[in-house]
């Protein structure tokens, strides 16, 4: 999925029982620190993450999160073992026992009835010195911004507007409120990957370096406007 297309990388999907799958998100792999030996991918979908993941490094040890059987058969290809139970529940002890160096949360507290509280538990998981990866899609980017200025909200099976998301963020409120209950976490990186309007230049004009250039140049300067998805970095103190 290439970002400037699909700024959000929010999951595909499809009604109740669907299956999330996609490219994975490379934005946010990127801050993956190099030398992370056991990685807990909370909410992984179809493990189009830890497909990615391990591509990069084959020796890295990856255990999965989800709610459904059907996506568990599928991510476990690439994962020591992929879990189904609800994240807001109670933890397995055969997982609960365990310790982790990298903690992932890529589009799935949005999901969520308490994030921060979920992120608050998960991150006692994470060794000392651990990173917690996050990303979450932001609702004031330009093309939510575009839909509600023509007069039109309609809930959607993907993107920022998908049916089942119960938490809203922005890029200035994202990290703010997840990281509410971790005072043990320090943020490291926040930053934003999204995409500007260039419409027909984007599709017929530009060459595609040019128009990933530009989309690079508006993230930086205005986040909150062209990053379809807020991506957070922290520590473990």
């Amino acid at each position: 999925m290439h970002p400037a297309e699909s700024p959000d990388s929010e999951k595909l999907s499809a009604p109740p029982s669907r299956i999330y799958a996609n490219h994975g998100n490379p934005p946010l792999l990127a801050l993956l620190e190099v030398g992370c030996k056991r990685v807990l991918d909370i909410g992984c979908g179809a493990g189009d993450n830890a497909a990615l993941i391990k591509s990069k490094y084959p020796e890295c040890s990856i255990v999965g999160i989800t709610h459904t059987q059907a996506e568990a058969d599928i991510a476990q290809r690439y994962m020591e073992r992929c879990w189904v139970f609800d994240v807001e529940g109670e933890i397995p002890d055969g997982l609960a026992r365990q310790s982790f160096d990298t903690l992932i949360f890529p589009h799935v507290l949005e999901h969520l009835k308490d994030p921060a509280g979920v992120l608050a538990r998960f991150v006692g998981y994470l060794r000392k010195g651990g990173q917690v990866l996050i990303a979450v899609p932001n609702v004031l980017s330009w093309r939510t911004r575009f839909q509600f200025l023509m007069g039109r909200f309609h809930y959607e099976s993907s993107g920022v507007l998908d049916d089942t998301h119960l938490r809203c963020f922005t890029f200035l409120t994202a990290d703010k409120y997840l990281l509410s209950k971790c005072p043990g976490l320090q943020l490291k990186t926040k930053t934003a990957e999204g995409s500007v309007p260039l419409w027909w230049l984007r599709r017929y004009i530009f060459p595609r370096t040019l128009s990933e250039c530009i989309d690079r140049w508006g993230c930086m300067i205005w986040l909150n406007l062209f990053g379809g998805q807020v991506l957070l970095s922290g520590i473990k103190k």
